[in-house]
């Protein structure tokens, strides 16, 4: 089965303003993304961005541009309108590859795609990495999920999940724990495959109080019923780029001929 990648790209970065044109080895960031999305077996790629400036340099290398709404509330408002735009049958398997990961591996887009196709009752799929480090469990900028034993998610987080009662004492900090042996911890990693009909569905559905706790867009899905699929990445994911450090060190990687793909 085919399936579309989609590419949201937004000039209005609070830390890095206008990284999508941002140039890197000669061309702008938006055109590297677009490049390793080509290599996935994607049978379309689509840039959804509301800038002109953004349209104008996608189109300028011959990538195909959806111009969406600057109101959106979140991502995935904004892919569903793309999917309505695009005429997509409700089956149809939808890629979210974020704008900023110029290295991203190819074959992570593949797995979540064909992830759909190998578990019929998930809605949505996404990946995730282990975790070998307590710093990264207590960091709230690092999102943790839990799943069961076919990779359906329980939930996701910012806070250590699970918590080992038994192994960490109640005022547990980074600072004094290691992490209990047997016992996996996971980074969720964002991209995100979805069946187009749950899409229409999640614009439909109120903000959950989960979600809005905390700052988590896939736990309305979780609330009202959704299956998640998460699997662990065939391989690291690349680095994204946030800041003017990410930017750096991603130029060099890409001008010294390093892929992470």
């Amino acid at each position: 089965m085919s399936f579309t990648v989609v590419i949201p790209a937004r000039y209005a970065s609070s830390r890095l303003p206008g990284k999508p044109l941002a140039m890197i080895a000669g061309k702008p960031m938006i055109q590297h993304v677009c490049e390793r999305a080509q290599e996935s077996r994607a049978s379309r790629v689509v840039v959804a961005t509301d800038d002109q400036r953004i349209e104008a340099s996608c189109q300028a290398f011959g990538a195909e541009v959806v111009m969406t709404s600057p109101h959106h509330a979140s991502g995935t408002d904004r892919l569903e309108e793309v999917a309505r735009k695009l005429g997509l049958d409700p089956d149809h398997r939808v890629v979210n590859v974020q704008g900023d990961e110029p290295l991203i591996p190819p074959a992570l887009i593949n797995q979540v795609a064909d992830n759909l196709d190998y578990f019929p009752e998930a809605s949505i799929a996404t990946l995730c990495e282990r975790i070998h480090d307590a710093r990264q469990v207590f960091n709230p900028n690092v999102v943790k999920v839990v799943f069961d034993s076919r990779g359906m998610a329980h939930y996701f987080s910012r806070a250590p999940i699970p918590w080992a009662r038994d192994f960490w004492p109640a005022n547990a900090s980074v600072a004094d724990v290691d992490l209990p042996e047997g016992i996996g911890y996971f980074r969720h990693i964002g991209i995100y495959g979805y069946r187009a009909s749950v899409l229409s569905q999640f614009v439909s559905w109120p903000p959950a109080p989960t979600e809005q706790v905390e700052a988590l867009e896939q736990l309305r899905a979780l609330y009202n019923g959704a299956h998640i699929h998460v699997d662990i990445a065939d391989r690291p994911p690349a680095p994204g780029v946030d800041t003017e450090e990410d930017l750096a060190r991603v130029r060099a990687l890409i001008e010294a001929g390093g892929s992470y793909a």
